[in-house]
């Protein structure tokens, strides 16, 4: 293929687009990147990256003439942001690399378009589109790379990987992702400079990490980081992939999406504390903490609607998939709320304080026993309940 159909593209249609390359200029500026690989693979394209031979104040200075909002987001890297009615477009100077520390590199500005993508990391990450046309430019066969579904490096890989670090989990996320064997020499360098991955930062690998899991090669490429010894550095305690396997099987078979969270507790001990010393070293947040934390835990074997009352539906349907438990009474039910108040109880006669809170429990404990009984099965429930407070009440004061 030498190009994309301009009238189908995805970026076709797009509101305030067309104004944009108008503004730039057709000539110098081109799509780049996961939009035009995901257009040729046929797949959505959630964010739209251009690449142009302007400097990044000319680019402000020709949105402003266009009365388009520009956001200078990474102007240092020649990065500006153009605000446009279907959403942000990030617009970049070509550039190339004058130094680089494993996790941060100081760039000088370009006008050569093969520069600019020598310094991209992967063939398939590194195709240009014209905007207008449709055309494509590929400098290093990113096109018979990406036809062969082979996730390949630039260069040197192990070149590469010495410029930024993090490029070892994307090896493996792209192959999960995208591809179907790995390519020798790149398996290897990964493989020989896997300790490199001690430089970053926990919140890049978090990242990288939680988007490898949910990809469609996760179990196999899971599997490969294991043997080659990819996640030892970072995380010592992943070791083995079988409940992983498990895992993705019973999400296929439920019709449940993978989550990453949830894949993520399949490939850690079933520990909850260990769960939670992972979750801080990742830099979680609260709610990726929590739920990690959740999903460690073993199943009880109590009744999912039970489990899912009491921790919610999502954290139940994580345990009981990591058990192999049936998911089935959790489908299409809604999680019913406890309709009873502590004033009620007051008004029939309970005072106010602990009384009032152990036999609002009660009540809601029998009733989540019984399976969420409806109004009049609830009301003999509190009869009940609220009949034996008062009378364990009157004989502790007689």
């Amino acid at each position: 293929m030498t190009q994309i159909d301009p009238a189908t593209a995805p970026w076709a249609g797009r509101e305030g687009f067309g104004g944009l390359i108008e503004a730039l200029g057709a000539g110098d500026v081109r799509i780049v990147g996961g939009a035009v690989r995901d257009t040729l693979l046929g797949l959505p394209v959630a964010d739209l990256d251009l690449a142009t031979r302007h400097r990044p104040e000319t680019v402000v200075e020709r949105l402003a003439a266009a009365a388009i909002r520009a956001v200078p987001t990474g102007i240092a890297h020649g990065t500006i942001t153009a605000v446009l009615p279907d959403g942000p477009v990030e617009v970049t100077t070509l550039r190339r690399d004058v130094s680089t520390d494993g996790r941060h590199a100081t760039v000088a500005f370009s006008d050569d378009w093969r520069e600019d993508a020598a310094r991209r990391d992967f063939t398939m990450n590194a195709l240009y589109a014209d905007p207008t046309t449709g055309e494509l430019f590929d400098y290093f066969g990113g096109l018979d790379d990406l036809a062969a579904r082979r996730v390949r490096f630039i260069g040197d890989p192990l070149q590469r990987i010495a410029e930024d670090h993090l490029r070892i989990l994307r090896f493996f996320r792209f192959l999960a992702r995208f591809g179907d064997t790995p390519e020798p020499a790149g398996l290897a360098a990964c493989t020989a400079r896997a300790r490199d991955l001690m430089a970053l930062s926990r919140e890049r690998i978090a990242d990288e990490l939680l988007k490898l899991l949910v990809a469609p090669g996760a179990v196999w490429v899971a599997a490969l980081m294991v043997e080659r010894g990819i996640f030892a550095p970072v995380l010592p305690e992943i070791a083995d992939t079988a409940r992983l396997a498990a895992l993705a099987e019973r999400e296929a078979a439920a019709g449940i999406a993978p989550h990453a969270i949830r894949r993520l507790a399949a490939l850690i001990p079933a520990d909850s504390a260990t769960a939670g010393d992972i979750a801080a070293r990742l830099r979680l947040s609260n709610a990726q903490r929590k739920r990690l934390e959740s999903a460690a835990v073993p199943h009880d074997g109590s009744d999912p609607r039970t489990l899912a009352y009491r921790i919610s539906v999502d954290a139940a349907v994580d345990r009981l998939l990591l058990a192999g438990a049936s998911v089935e009474p959790l489908a299409d039910w809604s999680l019913p709320r406890f309709p009873l108040t502590g004033g009620a109880l007051v008004e029939r006669g309970i005072r106010k304080g602990p009384l009032v809170a152990a036999t609002l429990r009660r009540i809601e404990d029998a009733w989540v026993a019984e399976g969420f009984p409806g109004e009049d099965r609830l009301a003999a429930l509190t009869d009940a309940a609220v009949a034996q407070t008062l009378n364990e009440d009157s004989s502790r004061n007689a």
